[in-house]
């Protein structure tokens, strides 16, 4: 008798393209991953954003991978100088907790990739922060992934600062 494998991926619908608010939900330690350089240190970041996923009535979850480095030529760095709208002085450079991007609010700009095989991926292009005077985002029915395997009944708690101040 054959034993017959095939591809049993699962297609769901895609975060919309644009410039959306959002929150921080999920700082995810990947540890080394293999890259086309060898070995790097993974981190994951994730949000939810503000437009609501039809499928489960939830926020939409995006997230983006970075090595762990904030040298000059990272992607890590730029991305959060952009989010934060100011540089890293030398200090937060010699150690910085991505930790303290839980809860925070900011805008994801989201465009859509689509493979050759035809299949559409949403992609993090962008963040910017959160618009002055918008209403804060909070995490929804969202359990942090270092926290799933303890309880599945954990909900991520946001950051209660102002709006126009970023903890970070």
């Amino acid at each position: 008798m054959a034993i017959i494998a095939k591809e049993t991926r699962k297609e769901w619908t895609q975060a919309p393209e644009g410039l959306w608010p959002a929150v921080c939900v999920d700082v995810v330690e990947l540890g080394l991953v293999e890259t086309a350089w060898g070995k790097k240190e993974k981190v994951r970041l994730v949000w939810q954003i503000e437009e609501g996923n039809p499928d489960t009535g939830k926020p939409f979850e995006i997230r983006r991978d970075f090595g762990l480095s904030l040298s000059e030529k990272s992607h890590l760095r730029p991305f959060l100088e952009a989010w934060r709208g100011k540089k890293f002085v030398k200090d937060e450079l010699d150690g910085f907790d991505l930790e303290k991007l839980l809860g925070v609010n900011c805008q994801i700009q989201i465009i859509q990739n689509i493979t050759e095989e035809g299949r559409i991926y949403s992609n993090v292009q962008a963040v910017v922060p959160a618009a002055k005077g918008t209403p804060k985002l909070r995490p929804t029915d969202y359990v942090r992934q270092k926290d799933r395997a303890k309880d599945q009944g954990n909900v991520s708690e946001g950051n209660d600062g102002p709006d126009e101040a970023l903890p970070f």
